[in-house]
């Protein structure tokens, strides 16, 4: 046989288009907002927005800056929603990353009581609502808002029944209602849609003093949240959550940095979100889990006062029906290759969330209650019932009972680590795990630099174990000599073959270093 000839790459139009010229897709018009007045006349960013939504898809919407730094644009009253595709930016900020504010003080008071919720009587940060938002994004795709500073509104940025929309490189500050920035395939009356608000992207913006920086809630799933900054200065009234997952499933969190919050990200009942290579500090949780199938990984966790906070909740009803609170079935969730050291800080921080009672602290924590829980402790939000009498409780550990919520992660008890060799390439680490007959378990492997740490610092690797028909394995992984030279101890996590991570073991002393 000849030798084969690399085949060159040959494009042919369809019939109907031979002899045609293909046309191109008519130019973006920009409307330019020159005037920082909110009367709608010419020039405004109500006019533009107005302008816009005649004619989605045909505009671009560029803010000038007008006057000296620092530049605002204080509204009078709600915004039209926005219907893409439009770019909205500040151009200035492409050239030295200056702002401009969309400020919603001219008719947002600066309370949280300023920000009624959907059902009457309840305000704030931690109830259901779509209240005074500043930028609006309903039932429409493809808008991006970059460089512009949104605050002062009870919602900085509303993306309801929405998908592929872009916010970033963007500042998002002291919005005290819903969230700074809220994205929710909320139906108008509290019940999820599935379908409809996908694929959002949330990208290098800094949130400040918001109560709940973001939410992902109602069926948003899909979303991209990547390289976020979330802060505030302890002066705001629900320091709550940096992000809360609300029936939120399969999004992506990203590199994003949390600090001064109740909890980092909390998820109630979402299912298998991935929180990877983020950094969280000085929060009451940095990561609050329910829900099933997501992934807590590679994150590092550090200064706070829970780690990762593994939460109950309602086990199936009868075959398999949902059990209370519409959930389907005990919380499995994956812990997997954090970094945790230096938690177990005395932040008493629980506005709707966070970790608040005595017992609570350290690096992985069974049982942490949430709002639902009759014994949580803390701000379950404005003018919620605090009737503890109506709440779910949490069933002691080992105890499965119709009247009260199981521990998660099937309760999957620690490895226990024997002993710590040395081993040509570095030190053998030997231990015990029990679990699930029959089973392939997953053992991570941690060390510790300080001594009286119980925590995991560094992750070291894992060794794959299959546990016999009594349940029980044993296990011998070999710690790399240059990983495991500081290690003053090490520490392990089991995780079953559905993806259910334990608690750490108790601490194994590094003979190995201390010997040497």
């Amino acid at each position: 046989m000849g030798k084969l000839k690399r085949a060159s790459a040959i494009f042919v139009l369809p019939l109907a288009l031979m002899g045609q010229q293909v046309q191109a897709d008519p130019a973006v018009e920009v409307l330019k907002v020159t005037r920082y007045g909110d009367d709608g006349g010419t020039g405004t960013l109500r006019w533009a927005l107005e302008e816009n939504n005649k004619n989605p898809g045909h505009y671009q919407i560029d803010i000038d800056a007008v006057g000296a730094a620092p530049y605002a644009i204080v509204v009078k009253s709600e915004l039209p929603p926005i219907k893409g595709p439009v770019k909205i930016s500040f151009p200035l900020h492409d050239e030295n990353g200056s702002f401009v504010a969309i400020d919603g003080s001219g008719y947002v008071g600066p309370s949280a009581k300023d920000c009624p919720g959907a059902v009457p009587g309840q305000f704030g940060t931690n109830v259901r609502t779509t209240t005074k938002p500043g930028i609006v994004l309903q039932d429409t795709q493809d808008v991006e808002i970059a460089g512009i500073e949104i605050r002062n509104f009870c919602i900085g940025v509303l993306i309801n029944r929405a998908s592929r929309n872009v916010i970033r490189d963007s500042r998002i500050v002291g919005n005290h209602g819903g969230a700074g920035i809220m994205i929710t395939g909320d139906d108008g009356k509290g019940a999820s849609t599935s379908t409809t608000t996908n694929n959002n992207k949330i990208l290098r913006n800094y949130f400040f003093n918001n109560g709940d920086a973001m939410e992902l809630t109602r069926g948003a799933a899909f979303n991209l949240l990547a390289d976020n900054f979330i802060t505030n200065d302890g002066t705001i009234e629900e320091p709550s959550q940096g992000l809360e997952i609300l029936w939120g499933n399969d999004n992506s969190i990203v590199r994003n940095h949390f600090e001064n919050q109740s909890d980092g990200v909390q998820l109630n009942w979402g299912n298998r979100n991935y929180i990877a290579a983020n950094t969280f500090t000085k929060l009451s949780s940095a990561v609050t889990l329910s829900g099933t199938g997501n992934i807590v990984d590679g994150n590092i966790m550090t200064g706070n006062r829970v780690a990762v906070s593994v939460r109950p909740q309602a086990a199936p009803g009868p075959n398999g029906t949902p059990g209370r609170n519409r959930i389907t079935g005990p919380a499995v969730n994956r812990i997997t290759a954090n970094s945790m050291f230096d938690n177990g800080k005395d932040i008493e921080r629980c506005f709707a969330g966070g970790a608040c009672l005595p017992e609570h602290k350290g690096a992985i924590v069974f049982g942490v209650p949430g709002l639902e829980h009759d014994v949580f402790v803390g701000n379950r939000g404005g003018g919620i019932d605090g009737d503890t009498s109506k709440m779910e409780k949490i069933c002691a550990p080992g105890v499965t009972a119709p009247d009260c919520e199981p521990m998660p992660n099937h309760n999957q008890s620690a490895p226990k680590l024997v002993a710590a060799n040395p081993a040509a390439s570095g030190v053998e680490i030997k231990g015990e795990v029990e679990g699930q007959p029959k089973t392939l378990y997953r053992i991570e492997f941690f060390a510790n630099t300080d001594a009286s740490s119980k925590e995991a610092e560094i992750y070291l690797g894992f060794a794959n174990v299959p546990l016999d028909a009594s349940g029980k394995g044993s296990f011998t992984y070999v710690a790399d000599a240059a990983k495991a030279a500081s290690a003053a101890n090490f520490t392990a996590t089991a995780t079953t073959v559905d993806g259910a991570t334990s608690m750490l073991s108790t601490p194994l002393a590094n003979a190995v270093s201390r010997n040497n």
